[in-house]
């Protein structure tokens, strides 16, 4: 499990449009909510995809990009958005080597077979590649905006010009 305080694990992967999408490009830039999810179109990851797309313009304001991670493929991820309006971008883990790594999945039994799955989880990392928060299990009802308020008191912390502005 990945701790507060440690550095984010780097990662490289595509989007719903098979472009690249590397954390590190982020770095000096834009703080990171980085939040997995178990499956595309589903009635929760529906709802807290929708949730975060809602307040991406509030995000931006704190400098903050949304990317939503499950073991999709592409081709899913783009239906999903395109049916849905989602205006985040969503990355497609579908060997689970980034799931692993932020210490996501779980095996657990389903239709009486053991099998991995995603745990919903978010992680907040800083303009410095840091992880400030990490939120494993989460509820999805509310969660995009409990992020935000997460985002905005590190913005506070920060003391940037925008916290300032906006507190």
């Amino acid at each position: 499990m990945i701790q507060v305080g440690q550095a984010a694990p780097e990662f490289d992967l595509p989007d719903a449009d098979m472009a690249m999408v590397r954390l590190s490009a982020f770095r000096g830039k834009k703080n990171v909510v980085l939040y997995f999810y178990p499956k595309d179109d589903t009635p929760a990851c529906t709802m807290q995809a929708i949730d975060f797309s809602d307040l991406e313009e509030e995000f931006k304001r704190w400098d903050t990009v949304v990317l939503g991670v499950s073991r999709d493929d592409c081709i899913s991820h783009g239906s999903f958005r395109d049916k849905h309006g989602l205006s985040i971008q969503l990355l497609s883990d579908t060997d689970g080597e980034v799931c692993r790594r932020y210490g996501v999945l779980q095996e657990k039994e389903v239709e009486g077979k053991r099998r991995l799955i995603v745990c919903r989880s978010t992680f907040i990392i800083d303009k410095k590649g840091i992880v400030r928060h990490a939120l494993y299990g989460v509820n999805p009802k509310g969660h995009a905006q409990a992020v935000l308020g997460l985002v905005k008191q590190l913005g506070a912390k920060a003391g940037s010009p925008i916290s300032r502005r906006r507190s």
